[in-house]
């Protein structure tokens, strides 16, 4: 039964079903081992460049420590980049051969699995304690991914607290390579993503809200190492998820892994738009990395050879301080952030140009301001992908029109959390889907990612619930009415209740406002001035109009009406 098996047994299951999978055993003790592990796959990895240059596909004594100079004693951030550099390595002979180290190609790869490989003062000196380590995944003979494995039983935070003092003491030298890791007990596996173990002089551990349960397409939790092995180490899978689904932040030394949900809707968005060249949007809730997801498709798209330009959208008011170092944080100086149309003319001008981080309201000015019309012209055949941040706000649909006119040949693509469905459709009577309309055959919406799957895997906080009764019966004129079916609009419809009047009964109004007011304190925990920790829902401007004098009344002096308005604006607004 599963629950007996042993450490080893998991251990040499995992090893077999990799085994299943294409990758190849090789058995190693120590970090010698490693080195000339390396040594030999670095060399079959790049043999067709080697040959080319007239030499047998093996590295000399000096070349392969020219390389290891190259290699290592670098911080995990560091060897990433390294990882998905070119390094220029001079031969013996003096000339000079462009050695990879990972590539985006499956058949070129060679994948292996070691395990029990020890690290100690003996072999690697800048090595604090001796460790020996679980399971190795290695790629042109890096350590790519490490797996630490639990018997059943055995909660997996022991693997993570496991991993990270090895990051700590142990993980140097070719080990500053690992990307990922994946920790399991056989019925409960989750992975991460490595980081710097120091951040301005101190320890860094890894957080175990960054530790990701793996899910399939409907966000439904794999936990099983069996099944997960069979779908997250397929070698097409762990290829792209290196290649295309980590981020290295420009403007701080930070590694990222996009979670589950984030790849599938990047996944279906890249489909969508490079298969069958057609429109839609990510339902993702508030909260999820909507930020993350959409600028990693950007990036992917300006990448494929079919795309003229990407352009991200966002609305003006979204593009505040934060906004733009967040942007700025995944790709340097990428936002064009100021007021002036002339400066996005000027970027569509340049050549070099691929994508385009800017708002909503400049790019509607550009298509429709004549003295634009020979820059914005050159674009009207080509294929020009926008991606919609917020893609639900109310000027999005008025502006949709005017640029969907004058890219003839262009693909949407919005993210949202709060799509605008029938039941509350607007003015212009659209729908969210009618916006990015895909046709007949297909769901607009790409992926969806609901608030309950964020409360499931902890994404977001659980709601906290405390039901007030604040309709009662004994104002109506009626008998054979239940007062405890009054909240139930469905009762209120059979027995010809106006609830509309209720809910607005002034009475109500200031039962409310008195009951907010009293544990006012108890639940918003004041931070200070000019600082809100609670937002306050109606259904219009009128009803809170008749709150607002309530409260002043109650509270003896008067509450900024502004901050007030702002809270109903936003709710009103749908998000």
């Amino acid at each position: 039964m599963a629950s007996r098996r042993s450490e080893y047994e998991v251990e040499d299951m995992f090893i077999e079903r990799l085994e299943g999978i294409g990758y190849q055993f090789i058995k190693m003790s120590n970090y010698d081992d490693v080195l000339n592990n390396f040594r030999t796959q670095l060399a079959k990895f790049n043999a067709k460049k080697l040959e080319e240059a007239g030499h047998t596909a093996a590295f000399s004594d000096a070349e392969f420590q020219r390389i290891l100079i190259h290699v290592e004693n670098h911080s995990v951030y560091e060897s990433a980049q390294i990882l998905r550099d070119k390094y220029v390595l001079e031969m013996d002979d003096g000339n000079t051969v462009y050695i990879d180290f990972f590539s985006s190609d499956t058949t070129r790869n060679i994948y292996q699995v070691t395990h029990q490989v020890t690290m100690d003062p003996d072999h690697k000196n800048d090595v604090v304690y001796k460790n020996r380590y679980d399971v190795t995944v290695l790629i042109n003979g890096l350590p790519i991914v490490q797996i630490e494995l639990k018997r059943p039983g055995v909660e997996i935070n022991e693997a993570i607290n496991q991993i990270n003092r090895y990051r700590k003491f142990s993980f140097k030298g070719l080990f500053r390579y690992l990307q990922l890791f994946v920790v399991s007990n056989s019925v409960q596996t989750k992975y991460f993503c490595n980081e710097n173990e120091m951040a301005n002089g101190q320890y860094q551990p890894i957080l175990k809200s960054l530790v990701f349960f793996w899910t399939d397409e409907k966000n439904t939790r794999i936990n099983d190492l069996h099944t997960f092995t069979g779908e997250f180490f397929r070698k097409a899978a762990i290829t792209e998820m290196i290649h295309k689904y980590m981020v290295i932040k420009t403007t701080e030394p930070v590694l990222m892994v996009m979670r589950p949900y984030q790849i599938y809707a990047v996944k279906a968005a890249r489909k969508r738009v490079l298969e069958a060249n057609r429109d839609g949007y990510v339902f993702a809730c508030t909260g999820s990395g909507k930020t993350l997801t959409s600028f990693k498709l950007a990036q992917l798209l300006r990448n494929e050879s079919s795309i003229d330009l990407v352009v991200f959208l966002i609305d003006r008011k979204d593009l505040d301080d934060q906004t733009v170092e967040e942007y700025n944080s995944f790709e340097k100086d990428c936002v064009d952030n100021t007021d002036s149309t002339y400066v996005l003319i000027n970027r569509l001008k340049s050549s070099e140009t691929e994508m385009i981080v800017t708002t909503i309201q400049k790019m509607a000015n550009a298509v429709k301001n004549p003295k634009y019309a020979d820059v914005m012209d050159t674009y009207k055949e080509k294929k020009v992908v926008f991606i919609i941040d917020e893609c639900h706000r109310s000027q999005f649909g008025k502006m949709h029109g005017q640029i969907q006119k004058h890219f003839q040949n262009a693909n949407y693509i919005g993210f949202t959390g709060t799509p605008i469905f029938e039941k509350n459709k607007g003015a212009d009577g659209r729908t969210t889907a009618d916006v990015f309309y895909a046709g007949e055959q297909m769901d607009s919406c790409l992926h969806r990612y609901m608030i309950k799957d964020a409360i499931a895997d902890g994404n977001v906080l659980r709601f906290s619930v405390e039901y007030q009764r604040t309709i009662f019966a004994r104002n109506l004129a009626m008998k054979g009415i239940d007062p405890k079916q009054l909240d139930d609009p469905e009762y209120c419809k059979r027995h010809k209740i106006d609830l509309n009047e209720l809910y607005h009964d002034e009475e109500r109004i200031h039962k409310i406002a008195e009951h907010i007011i009293e544990h006012h304190e108890q639940h918003v925990h004041p931070q200070g001035k000019d600082v809100y920790t609670s937002l306050f829902a109606v259904d219009s401007i009128q009803t809170l109009g008749k709150y607002y004098d309530e409260f002043r009344k109650l509270n003896g002096r008067p509450f900024r009406r502004k901050a007030i308005k702002s809270c109903s604006d936003l709710f009103l607004s749908g998000k």
